[in-house]
């Protein structure tokens, strides 16, 4: 337990850190691609194959990252350094990442996937610590719950304020230069996201301690996770749940740009389910209090499966209609993120209850390469649709470019959510088992304290 009960300004200074964070994560799952293909000067095929090639590379540095994090010991605690040191590399990278080199394809091919490569090593080096930072805030449950809560809001937040603004700044300042718009514009982000980096460090305490005999090895916690089978489902459910989410959210701008020929709509698009995300989010305490966290998710899976799929019947004049069926989107799969985040403290508990040891950074290392292995699969997708089918940027599509960008915003999408629904039926830390596992690890605790 904390010494003292978490302070507001705690608990909304660590909420605005995963704001900071979607000031990159937004930027990169939905202009990216669009970046590399239509300002860049990449090849869809070329982009999708470098972004998956990168993914698989942060298979070997995220759990790396989440390792080294859980040996950190300084004054100011394990995770809160990297909050503190680690945003300027950052915010350079970003910059280098979204800027359009005078070079020959050959050259703006491995440029991209220097910088690309070095924005996700050290993004993942901010991102992981701040996640494992939550578990050692406080040890009282409600506390996390507040936590969590603050941050996937603040979250959901950063994330309607980039798509709304991302197309803004870069006409501004871009004058007609979508290339140096680009580029100015992370300038933008980098320096805003490490002012709030600064501040969620000030406002944070780590104040639980592990109890452990001694440190477990990288190889222990490796093992650990490989026979933890809840946590197994959760990785492939963050997989999935991500690679639905991202090909409808990089798909969105192709889709107003060629299908509605709106493009301007996409400002108003995204933040509307952005926004509603957020309030889904901000439901999930009190739906969790009704429901078995298991089963809503699984309920949310089935009925986004559904919204989903409506969009393929959607003409492409039915503006409102679309915007209602994202907005419903948004506010079923919102309380994905606390609810996965919650059911990944339920496997950790669960490790503890098998084998004693617990490894916070490897958990979320872990978990944080699920997701971005998702994002690379759903890019995968659809630069070999878009390969496939004759995808031609800045020109009006043929028929069966523009059928393919349709079918990535409905039909694909919602089987992935389909498989997300089924994967969870497999799931066995319902609350009954939890209930059991954590009371036999309280009396663990008390059986070793001190008479």
């Amino acid at each position: 337990m904390s010494a003292r009960p978490l302070t507001r300004r705690e608990i909304v200074g660590y909420g605005l850190g995963d704001m900071g964070f979607n000031f990159y994560w937004t930027n990169v799952s939905t202009f990216l691609l669009i970046f590399y293909t239509d300002v860049f000067g990449i090849t869809a095929a070329a982009a999708a194959t470098m972004l998956f090639v990168i993914k698989i590379f942060n298979a070997f540095t995220d759990p790396m990252i989440g390792a080294f994090a859980d040996r950190t010991q300084t004054r100011w605690g394990k995770f809160r350094p990297y909050l503190l040191f680690m945003p300027l590399p950052l915010a350079v990278i970003g910059v280098l990442t979204y800027s359009t080199p005078d070079f020959g394809p050959t050259g703006k091919l491995v440029w991209a996937y220097v910088t690309y490569l070095l924005l996700m090593t050290v993004y993942t080096s901010v991102n992981l610590p701040y996640s494992a930072l939550s578990g050692v805030i406080s040890g009282d449950a409600r506390e996390r719950n507040a936590i969590n809560a603050s941050r996937f809001v603040c979250g959901f937040a950063g994330g309607t304020i980039v798509t709304a603004v991302s197309p803004r700044l870069v006409s501004w300042f871009g004058g007609g230069d979508p290339a140096l718009g680009w580029t100015l514009t992370m300038v933008f982000w980098g320096i805003a996201a490490a002012l709030i980096f600064a501040f969620t460090f000030s406002a944070t305490t780590e104040r639980v301690q592990p109890v452990q005999a001694e440190p477990s090895t990288v190889r222990q916690d490796v093992a650990d996770l490989r026979s933890n089978l809840p946590w197994i489902l959760l990785f492939f459910l963050s997989l999935i749940i991500m690679l639905s989410i991202t090909l409808r959210m990089t798909s969105a701008a192709y889709y107003f740009k060629y299908v509605v020929i709106r493009p301007d709509l996409l400002a108003t698009f995204m933040p509307a389910y952005l926004l509603a995300a957020a309030a889904g989010t901000a439901c999930t305490p009190l739906l969790t209090r009704i429901i078995d966290k298991r089963k809503l998710l699984i309920g949310l899976m089935l009925a986004s499966t559904v919204l989903s799929t409506a969009f393929l019947f959607v003409p492409s004049d039915q503006i409102v209609l679309m915007y209602a069926l994202q907005i419903a989107l948004g506010l079923c799969l919102g309380p994905k993120s606390p609810l996965s985040f919650a059911m990944l403290a339920d496997s950790a508990d669960y490790n503890e209850w098998r084998n004693g040891r617990r490894a916070t950074g490897m958990t979320f290392a872990a978990s944080s390469f699920a997701q971005k292995l998702g994002t690379a699969v759903a890019v995968g997708v659809i630069g070999t649709l878009f390969t496939t089918l004759g995808y031609v940027p800045n020109v009006a599509q043929s028929a069966d470019s523009q059928a393919g960008i349709v079918w990535l915003m409905s039909v694909i999408p919602a089987g992935f959510t389909l498989l997300a629904a089924v994967i969870m039926c497999f799931y066995t830390l319902d609350n009954p088992t939890m209930a059991r596992i954590q009371a036999d690890l309280a009396a663990r605790k008390s059986a070793t304290l001190p008479i």
